[in-house]
């Protein structure tokens, strides 16, 4: 019964992840990349679901809202880089435990993965400069899934027990 929970958990929050993505978009010309709030949701998955749900939830969600969004071309890296993020936000919790500060471990080490992620893709892409003008808004992204994610992971957590 878990694993079919977990299956519904890894679509359902993937759908979460993609719409909060889609829903506020900052297009940052020179990158072709763009700001968005998805990431609180991918924190919500990996904090409350652990890092298979936070994983793939992070990235195929987030990779099929760069495919709905009209930027494809990110979705590769997108699959990689935020689905790191959340496998590696969901090992931390769930090997620390929900206290406070592993939580903030754990969104400071997924969201850190994402900024240093797509600097890495971008300067590689597009050169170092860039790579840095973008970079802000990274650091936008993982502030907004700390500020959001976390305090919704800890509500979900609480109130839902999956077996």
């Amino acid at each position: 019964m878990r694993r079919i929970v977990e299956i519904a958990l890894c679509g359902v929050m993937a759908a979460l992840v993609c719409v909060t993505t889609l829903l506020i978009q900052v297009p940052i010309p020179p990158t072709r990349g763009y700001i968005n709030v998805g990431d609180a949701m991918i924190m919500v998955s990996a904090l409350a679901f652990g890092p298979l749900v936070g994983g793939f939830a992070g990235g195929v969600g987030s990779a099929l809202a760069d495919i709905l969004g009209g930027w494809a071309h990110w979705a590769p890296f997108t699959l990689l880089i935020k689905g790191i993020e959340g496998v590696l936000a969901g090992l931390i919790v769930r090997r620390g435990g929900s206290k406070n500060y592993m939580l903030l471990l754990a969104w400071a080490v997924g969201c850190g993965e994402m900024v240093l992620g797509y600097l890495t893709v971008e300067a590689l892409l597009y050169g170092v400069g860039p790579a840095l003008v973008e970079a802000p808004g990274n650091l936008i992204q993982m502030l907004a899934g700390g500020v959001v994610g976390i305090p919704v992971a800890v509500a979900v957590k609480r109130r839902m027990r999956i077996q």
